[in-house]
């Protein structure tokens, strides 16, 4: 439990922490769903600890939303050269 808590106690900093969760969690990828996409990384361009907030994005591999920056596709993109990143290091 301790390791969790420590693993996303970047959370309570997060620049989102504020915001209204469903704009981080748009339906659909076309008209309204772009504006809500675009503001959400507006606010995690300006966050301390995007960086953060995508590590747990990729190692929990979260598939909605948007976290760190990332949209859903471009997130899904960046976790498939991740994992292989990963795979390497561990070879």
């Amino acid at each position: 439990m301790l390791t969790q808590t420590i693993a996303t106690e970047w959370r309570q900093l997060a620049s989102c922490r504020d915001s209204d969760p469903t704009l981080f969690f748009p339906i659909g990828t076309t008209g309204h769903a772009l504006d809500q996409i675009a503001s959400a990384k507006i606010i995690c361009g300006s966050c301390s600890v995007q960086e953060d907030c995508l590590q747990y994005a990729l190692q929990s591999n979260q598939e909605s939303g948007v976290w760190g920056g990332y949209a859903e596709d471009e997130r899904r993109r960046l976790r498939k050269r991740w994992l292989a990143e990963r795979r390497r290091r561990a070879s």
